[in-house]
């Protein structure tokens, strides 16, 4: 036994080298008792040493020499300008082969090669064919900061090697790119352009984030890392490769801990959004409310995506809220923290500071607090005031000085927009300036006239913009406006005339005017001259028609009133006024009433005469000297009368054609191609008011 140990201690040497100290030596031999005691298995430790040693040593030269007769294998296996398709891992004497051979043949013949080789024990794995794959699906997937994995289809002609490099100036140095995919045939044009952009896209997202391109449309879907990173994506996606388009994007936005959004009022009506918001959904409606709150100014969204809002506030109520907060400012901000929401800036009115304390006591949004409130009141700078006409409503908006002056507003409007609900938002405020109340009407008058448009009014000026019912009249309506306003003011006018063509053809002309009258009998009131609401439609119609034509000249016969017709009393114009003003005026005035001291009408004094008999007297002489007086102008009457002949009674069919007239000629038609029947000439009633071609 002691033999054999020696035998194993020289061997040792052997291999560390002749005449060098051995790397490993074996422990020092035990003595002949112990020997006795456990014989042979005392020299199991030194040999499992010289084995493990002895191992790794002889096997890494058996996968070089495997790997080295492999190699011609796989270069063998590559076309001309391409990358060999066939790719080879030595593990121990067995190879792991992978890739897709260009055919059949070309798969058996490389396997075949590989079983000959000295040293092989088995090839696993699979070699594929190259197939057509429709679609062509490749997906990019980064499973750790460091490492994205490439699945799917990749175009045949790029070799995983290429296709690493291609993509790897869009990662950070330290990233891994793992290539699994299959080559397949089908890829879309510029594949490698389209997978470098979807590639850049991972870039700033987190782990699990994955990007495919499925024949010509990218799909992206993550969390982004960080809010500027979110930001980021969103804008290069809105500009894909060319070529291809953007299917399904679905990245969440990265979770903050300090979820802010603010609304900021300035000077003039823009407004400033900042702060996050929940989505982009989230967005496109906190952007329209900003359109509606700015009425016309700029809105300045610098917004950011993100999680992070507390759970049980509403996204939407919250934006709601903000900016009717921010429509009692002039100039400030609404701004929403932790829960929180304050206001600071300037008020709109003195009584809007009291409004925002209300409305944040009790109208705040579900899941929020109130918080600071810094306001000051100042005069408002410059004072304005708004009417605008749409479709079926008459809104306005802005400060009036008093009720009174709101109330006088209102009731010009009723009879000129009798067809259009009238809303009131106005306000009350000091601060007015001088004929405010003229200049208003004289707006009025001519909105009236648009199809639609509104009225401004800054301080000492007025602007007028909208559209023209009709396209002769477009142009006269900024020295109308300039005409009627006050002394001070100033006004100008944009009205746009509407689309239309004329024509010459007098057959095609008379067509049209013959549809416009279309059998309709326009009949006044008995005793009545103000048009009613069904003239509207056939008198707008001729006007088109008209002004189409120019060859048409046109004539109007008003009609008289049947024997012994008693007026029609006019009925009451119905309100018709939705006030949403945050002052009643009619409160406002019975408070007046209520508060106001009443003051009796002082009665004329009694003077009683000292003497009875005098003032008997006094009174004969008075009484004689007023029937004197009053016999003398009753024959100065009767002569003036017997010298004056009687006035012609005024003639109610002429009166009729002409507001008829006046109507048209506001329309647009030009004077010199319509004109009123002459004195005397009408329509009987049943007739009614005659519109008719002249030569």
């Amino acid at each position: 036994m002691g033999m054999s140990l020696r035998r194993l201690q020289d061997a040792a040497k052997r291999v560390s080298g002749a005449g060098r100290s051995p790397r490993f030596a074996l422990p020092a031999l035990p003595s002949p008792p112990l020997l006795q005691k456990f014989g042979w298995a005392v020299g199991l430790p030194g040999l499992a040493l010289i084995v493990g040693v002895a191992t790794p040593f002889l096997a890494s030269r058996a996968e070089r020499r495997l790997d080295e007769n492999a190699g011609p294998v796989v270069r063998a296996t590559a076309e001309t300008g391409l990358e060999p398709w066939l790719r080879l891992t030595v593990r121990g004497r067995d190879l792991i082969a992978a890739g897709e051979a260009p055919d059949e043949a070309g798969r058996v013949a490389a396997l075949d090669r590989l079983k000959r080789l000295p040293g092989l024990r088995h090839v696993v794995g699979r070699i594929g064919i190259v197939e057509d794959a429709s679609p062509f699906v490749w997906t990019a997937t980064r499973t750790s900061p460091e490492r994205i994995e490439l699945s799917g289809n990749r175009p045949v002609e790029i070799g995983p090697r290429a296709l690493a490099a291609k993509l790897a100036p869009e990662l950070p140095s330290e990233t891994r790119i793992v290539d699994q995919a299959k080559a397949a045939r089908g890829a879309p044009p510029d594949f490698s352009a389209a997978s470098a952009f979807a590639l850049e896209q991972l870039k700033p997202l987190a782990p699990g984030a994955s990007a495919t391109i499925a024949d010509t449309t990218v799909s992206l879907s993550g969390e982004a890392a960080t809010v500027a990173d979110y930001e980021a994506v969103r804008q290069a996606l809105a500009h894909p490769p060319a070529g291809f388009t953007m299917g399904k994007v679905d990245i969440r936005p990265a979770a903050i801990s300090d979820f802010r959004f603010a609304v900021m009022r300035e000077r003039g009506g823009s407004l400033v959004l900042s702060g996050n918001i929940v989505s982009e959904a989230a967005r496109e409606e906190i952007r329209a409310m900003a359109d509606d709150a700015a009425d016309g100014a700029t809105v300045d969204d610098r917004m950011q995506t993100a999680r992070g809002l507390q759970d049980g506030i509403d996204p939407t109520t919250l934006g709601r809220f903000a900016f009717q907060l921010s429509s009692l400012l002039q100039d400030g901000s609404v701004t929403f923290a932790n829960s929180r929401l304050s206001v600071s800036g300037t008020a709109l009115d003195g009584q809007a500071i009291g409004e925002i304390d209300a409305l944040l006591r009790d109208g705040r949004p579900s899941g929020t607090r109130a918080g600071t409130v810094e306001l000051a009141a100042m005069p408002l700078s410059p004072y304005r005031f708004m009417v605008r006409r749409e479709s079926d409503a008459v809104t306005l908006t802005g400060h009036l000085p008093d009720g009174v002056t709101r109330d006088r507003i209102l009731a010009t409007l009723r009879p000129r927009f009798f067809r259009e609900r009238i809303v009131d938002k106005s306000r009350i405020a000091e601060g007015a300036p001088p004929n405010l109340t003229g200049a208003v009407e004289a707006g009025i008058t001519s909105l009236a006239m648009l199809a639609t448009g509104e009225i401004r009014l800054s301080d000492r000026s007025l602007a007028l913009t909208g559209d023209s019912l009709y396209r002769e009249s477009a142009g006269r309506f900024e020295a109308d406006l300039a005409r009627r306003m006050p002394a001070g003011w100033q006004a100008q006018a944009e009205v746009k005339p509407p689309p239309g063509t004329t024509s010459d053809d007098p057959a095609a002309c008379r067509g049209a005017f013959d549809r416009a009258i279309n059998g309709s009998r326009l009949v006044f009131a008995p005793g009545g001259v103000t048009l009613r609401a069904e003239f509207y439609p056939t008198l707008d119609a001729v006007a088109s028609a008209a002004k189409a034509c120019p060859g048409l000249r046109i004539e109007v016969t008003g009609h008289t009133d049947p024997a012994g017709a008693a007026s029609v009393p006019k009925p009451a114009l119905d309100a018709g006024v939705e006030n949403t003003s945050s002052v009643d005026s009619g409160k406002a005035r019975d408070g007046d009433k209520a508060t106001k001291p009443v003051v009796a009408k002082a009665e004329k004094p009694i003077v009683k005469p000292a003497d009875p008999k005098a003032a008997s007297a006094k009174d004969g002489k008075d009484k004689a000297a007023g029937e004197k007086a009053a016999k003398e102008k009753d024959a100065k009457a009767d002569a003036q009368k017997e010298a004056k002949p009687a006035e012609p009674e005024p003639d109610i069919a002429r009166q009729r054609a002409l507001v008829v007239v006046e109507y048209l000629l506001q329309a647009g038609i030009p004077a010199d191609r319509i004109v009123a029947a002459p004195a005397g000439r009408a329509n009987a009633t049943g007739q009614g008011v005659g519109l008719a071609l002249r030569s």
